[in-house]
């Protein structure tokens, strides 16, 4: 059993939870890993920085793009850039106490003692203002492009954690960012560590 403390917050894109992250590494003092896993995962696996930042939390191109992906022995990229992910979170959370953002981290660590699993959630509405005004999305229908992100993001953690994506029973602690406000929302995950 690992001494470290560990948060993984997982979260639906819009919600603020990369934010919340960032606030409760900052009131804790202990580092957050989000983009900065990136880096880590390129390396750890050889493959592009590019590909990494596309596919290190959703399949792109749908459950038909996994199934096409695969080699004769059904091996893809993707398998590996999970396997890659997977290593270094292990690493991170062995090496010191941190909270890290999305990437499965709550699945992987999930055999592991001292993990406290966060889901951060807001309403379509919420959820399409702040990517629009935060992110500077400008599309025709941001609800469509959410619930594809989502639905992306359900399919790789389907398919990596046999799970689903979202289900409270799988996370301590989910939190509706979009009526608590990220600030409350961070303050109840910093108390619970």
């Amino acid at each position: 059993m690992m001494s470290n403390r560990i948060i993984t917050i997982s979260r639906e894109f819009g919600s603020g939870g990369r934010t919340i992250g960032r606030m409760v590494a900052e009131r804790l003092g202990i580092p957050c890993y989000d983009h900065e896993l990136i880096d880590k995962i390129t390396e750890e696996s050889g493959l592009l920085k590019t590909f990494v930042e596309s596919n290190a939390e959703d399949i792109q191109g749908g459950w038909f793009a996994m199934i096409t992906g695969r080699d004769f022995y059904g091996h893809s990229l993707q398998d590996d850039l999970y396997l890659a992910q997977a290593k270094v979170i292990r690493e991170l959370a062995d090496k010191e106490s941190c909270v890290i953002v999305g990437r499965s981290a709550d699945c992987i660590l999930a055999e592991q003692g001292n993990v406290l699993t966060v889901f951060i959630h807001a309403s379509i509405e919420k959820r399409a203002e702040r990517a629009r005004t935060q992110y500077g999305l400008k599309i025709d229908d941001p609800e469509s492009f959410l619930k594809e992100k989502d639905k992306r993001r359900k399919a790789y953690y389907q398919l990596y954690c046999d799970r689903k994506w979202g289900a409270t029973q799988n996370y301590h602690v989910a939190l509706d960012s979009g009526e608590l406000g990220l600030e409350r929302c961070a303050q109840i995950i910093a108390s619970l560590y």
